[in-house]
């Protein structure tokens, strides 16, 4: 495979959902730098959908393609797919989410349990140390998902005035993180505070708020996509954990070109982090 021009090499990818603004972005990432090297990159979208992100992966298999990128819906339940493409001579890095139960390439992630401590430090420092906080989980098969709560559960212990209230699920989604948040504040009346694992469920989450997002009510979120950028210096999110997806899609290109061509490459990379708040929010318009 090494002595292979770059226009001959075809990566597959296959993304978790591309009806998320942030897999959207890092798509892109990720088709620029395949441009910018003259390899073809075949990008899926398994719509949230474990059998059907199998099928692709099991597809490009078959059909051959030099490297594989997979940003997982499960990180188990691809693990039979990733190891018949391993199987098959073909390098397979993990983006965005690891891979359990099955040997990668490389992992190219952000830390998103450093992210988890350092939202719940924004969150404690906004309220002032003391407060009612309910917390929007992911996806629960998502490496991410569990990454994330680990890392506030974790950072919010640090501040014994703060209370944990509640936990509940939304999936990274918009519509169930207005549903979900709709459904704690009718259980509880006193929360000043909100941990979303993603931008979607924080905006999820402030309209279901309305006018206490903001004011009588802290929101978090973890992302730095562009509507959470927007509604940063709107004044209705009051953090968000900013991932740069891009970078991390250009990344991911990068290194399954050179695993395609049998060169060695790192078995993980963090993408850095950064708290972005309304002060800053005017530097993460150049993800």
């Amino acid at each position: 495979m090494s002595g292979e021009s770059p226009g001959s090499l075809t990566i597959g990818m296959s993304v978790s959902t591309l009806s998320n603004p942030y897999f959207i972005q890092f798509r892109d990432g990720a088709e620029a730098a395949a441009l910018k090297s003259g390899v073809k990159l075949t990008v899926t979208d398994a719509q949230n959908d474990t059998s059907q992100q199998a099928g692709q992966i099991q597809n490009f298999t078959k059909g051959r393609v030099k490297a594989i990128i997979v940003n997982p819906v499960d990180s188990d339940a691809v693990a039979p797919a990733v190891k018949a493409a391993g199987g098959a001579g073909i390098p397979v890095i993990a983006a965005d989410r690891s891979v359990n139960g099955a040997a990668v390439a490389q992992t190219v992630t952000s830390d998103n349990v450093a992210g988890g401590k350092l939202g719940a430090q924004e969150l404690a420092k906004q309220l002032g140390g003391k407060g009612n906080v309910v917390v929007l989980q992911g996806t629960a098969g998502a490496s991410v998902s569990r990454d994330r709560d680990r890392g506030f559960t974790a950072g919010i212990a640090a501040y014994p005035k703060i209370k944990v209230i509640a936990r509940q699920p939304a999936d990274f989604n918009r519509a169930v993180g207005q549903h979900a948040m709709a459904d704690l504040m009718q259980r509880h009346s006193d929360i000043t505070g909100v941990f979303a694992s993603n931008d979607e469920m924080a905006l999820g989450a402030i309209q279901a708020l309305g006018k206490k997002a903001g004011s009588q009510v802290k929101v978090v979120g973890f992302d730095g996509t562009p509507e959470g950028i927007k509604a940063l210096q709107a004044g209705t999110l009051a953090a968000t954990v900013a991932q740069q997806p891009r970078l991390l899609g250009w990344h991911a290109v990068n290194d399954a070109i050179k695993a395609a061509r049998g060169e060695t490459i790192p078995k993980t990379v963090a993408v850095p982090i950064k708290m972005a708040t309304k002060d800053n929010a005017q530097e993460f318009w150049t993800f």
